[in-house]
């Protein structure tokens, strides 16, 4: 089973950045498509982005295209999120997963571990 645990929320005001990153536990990551998924208040979970095994190819939500970007870096079983020019809507627990079949990307059903989350609030 892989453990995953996220790192780098906080509040910031809008037009900051913030990085999160996510530690997984075995070196099994590796052959895991990683993905990142965020949820509001009151709100359904929504996916942000996800990354392949070998870091090549990216997806994102269109909401946060051109101002997030998602990183990996095998060596150190690490998952990241980039998140520039934040917006007050970003505020949400980032969570991060693994999905193991590299199917269903965009749909929180798809993956099989989780993280417990990180808090990102952005104030206007």
């Amino acid at each position: 089973q892989v453990q995953l645990v996220e790192s780098g929320g906080g509040l910031v005001q809008a037009g900051d950045s913030l990085r999160l990153s996510c530690a997984a536990s075995e070196r099994t990551f590796s052959r895991y498509l990683m993905g990142w998924f965020r949820q509001a208040p009151e709100k359904e979970r929504e996916f942000v982005a996800a990354i392949s095994w070998s870091g090549g190819i990216t997806y994102y939500a269109d909401s946060v295209k051109g101002r997030f970007t998602i990183s990996r870096d095998n060596a150190k079983n690490m998952v990241y999120l980039q998140m520039n020019s934040l917006k007050p809507d970003d505020t949400a627990v980032y969570s991060c997963a693994a999905n193991l079949e590299g199917h269903a990307i965009r749909i929180g059903s798809g993956y099989t571990y989780w993280g417990q989350g990180t808090q990102v609030t952005v104030s206007s």
